[in-house]
């Protein structure tokens, strides 16, 4: 056998890597919804950031951020406790530009419509180069609300979270640019029942307590304030507890160890003690779970941010790859069982966005509607379970379409796939948040007043929604069966508010694809089974239309 004139060193019919290309021009999606919901003044701020987020050197930061993973430092070469976290310098290249173009801030610091929806979108545009950095912006985007339940406490933190500067320095708080913020709830004999927390608190002068005891997950131990839950003289209280306290000196924040998770790598994880750490209650005492709950809740819209945000890119990485490959003398893209695939997928990635983006916009319609505000009360456990719950099955069909090439390190793929189940876990779990829909069904009757309106909304829009609303009415109608069919009914709420968001947002013939494939009673239960040929492509453009 000859090997004169064989070339060994290049490789035909590969995929370049998807690289320096707009994110948000590229996703139809994100830039029909802006245009349906009438705030136009995000394009631009989304514009700018995609171009980045797409850009070489983003996408090198998350995978090094990722390569180079965060270390603990508890004490100096002397034996004096430190307690700091050192990370690769891409992770605080990431913190610095999401910082400095307000993915946390333009939420509350935008002076027009719509903040809520463009922190969302900056945040899905975001979370596509890196999943563990999103989680110190979604905490210090979150936790706004709970700290202005204190004035005093409001007034000295909330400029420096609000300041667009990114200051990693491990110094006391009074001498930063900004700050971030960062979540200390579980412990090892609880878990999701904080109520069952041995933590505890010991009033020591006005507003001050002494913290002590320890948390099993501590999310970013490297932020410059925590919210703390402990039991305090009248029940479990929320405390705000800083790295140093007011007068400079270290506060008593003992860290054991980082966690070695499965995903979510570039973000540190941790196990801290407290040693009688100073604090300040926010709200009354007894009131913590009340009081935290109002970060958690924004989390959660992060939750279904991202998870949608994953989708999106996987299949933007599937569709790029089947653009370029030939396979039995066709490219991929062109193949109709590939096709119906990625349409199927890229179906489900919209839908995702769509309730995402339209839970986005009830928070900002809840500034000025009393219902709004009870809709997104439940809608936001809604959309939590459903799209964090979806994306672990999209990302397992991406991989596929894209094969070996996507089975390797040098692929963002792996990463994404790692990184994915975190969103269903974090901020409660499925069975959690299906509990918190009948918890606000039985509690606060309201927030279901609020949800059925919205759905009588959309009766008559497409023969498919009418059923799964009658569906969803006979499950409501037996509130004996409710914690056993849970689950049903969320799914059923998500089904059907996504069918309605398609349907008010995306061409005709996509809707009704949408509801066709997920609403009828034959749908199938595996991807790459639509029936209308003639839609896919479309289907496909919608979530990326290539570089």
């Amino acid at each position: 056998m000859q090997l004169a004139g064989f070339d060994f060193h290049t490789s035909h019919n590969q995929v370049p890597p998807l690289e320096n290309y707009n994110s948000f021009e590229t996703n139809e999606v994100l830039r029909n919804i802006i245009r349906v919901y009438g705030n136009s003044w995000i394009n631009a701020p989304a514009m700018d950031f995609g171009d980045i987020m797409g850009g070489h050197d983003m996408q090198e930061a998350g995978n090094l951020a990722n390569k180079h993973l965060p270390v603990l430092k508890t004490h100096d070469r002397f034996g004096n406790r430190l307690d700091v976290v050192e990370f690769h310098p891409a992770y605080h290249q990431m913190m610095d530009v999401a910082i400095r173009h307000q993915v946390h801030s333009i939420a509350w610091t935008s002076a027009v419509p719509g903040g809520y929806l463009a922190h969302s979108i900056l945040s899905y545009l975001k979370q596509q180069i890196d999943e563990g950095t999103s989680c110190p912006l979604t905490m210090t985007f979150a936790v706004v609300p709970s700290l202005k339940i204190n004035p005093d406490i409001a007034g000295e933190w909330l400029p420096l979270v609000l300041s667009g500067a990114y200051d990693p320095r491990h110094i006391p708080y009074l001498e930063k640019k900004g700050v971030t913020f960062g979540m200390a709830m579980t412990e090892p004999q609880g878990g999701s029942d904080v109520r069952a927390n041995i933590t505890y608190a010991v009033p020591a002068g006005k507003d001050i307590y002494k913290i002590t005891g320890r948390k099993w997950f501590c999310s970013a131990p490297m932020s410059d304030a925590f919210l703390v839950l402990a039991q305090s003289g009248r029940g479990l209280s929320c405390f705000l507890v800083p790295r140093f306290k007011p007068d400079g000196e270290k506060n008593k924040l003992h860290f054991q160890r980082l966690k070695d998770k499965l995903g979510n790598k570039s973000n540190a994880s941790g196990e801290v003690e407290f040693h009688e750490a100073w604090g300040r209650i926010i709200g009354e005492e007894g009131r913590g779970v009340a009081n935290i709950m109002e970060m958690v809740r924004h989390t959660r819209l992060d939750c279904a941010v991202g998870s949608a945000a994953t989708m999106q890119r996987a299949l933007a990485e599937a569709i790029h790859h089947c653009h370029y490959r030939s396979v039995f003398g066709r490219k991929l893209a062109q193949q109709p069982l590939m096709k119906n695939v990625l349409a199927d997928l890229c179906l489900e990635s919209e839908a995702a966005t769509t309730l995402a983006m339209r839970l986005a916009r009830s928070f900002d319609e809840a500034l000025v509607d009393e219902e709004a505000m009870h809709f997104t009360r439940i809608v936001t456990a809604v959309a939590k379970f459903w799209n964090t719950k979806r994306a672990v099955l999209v990302m397992g069909e991406a991989l596929e379409c894209i094969g070996g090439n996507g089975y390797v390190e040098e692929s963002v793929m792996p990463r994404l796939y790692r990184d994915v189940p975190v969103n269903a876990i974090w901020e409660g779990s499925g069975n959690v948040q299906a509990l918190d829909v009948l918890r606000a069904m039985h509690k606060e009757p309201a927030s279901m007043e609020a949800l059925m309106n919205y759905f009588r909304k959309g009766l008559g829009l497409d023969t498919y929604l009418d059923k799964q609303l009658d569906a969803l009415q006979q499950l409501i109608a037996e509130p004996d069966a409710y914690e056993l069919k849970a689950r049903i009914i969320v799914e059923k709420m998500a089904l059907a508010i996504q069918a309605i968001e398609m349907i008010r947002t995306a061409p005709h013939g996509v809707a009704h694809q949408f509801c066709e494939s997920r609403l009828s009673p034959e749908r199938n239960l595996t991807w790459g089974t639509l029936n209308n040929g003639a839609i896919l492509d479309e289907i496909i453009g919608r979530t990326f239309s290539g570089k």
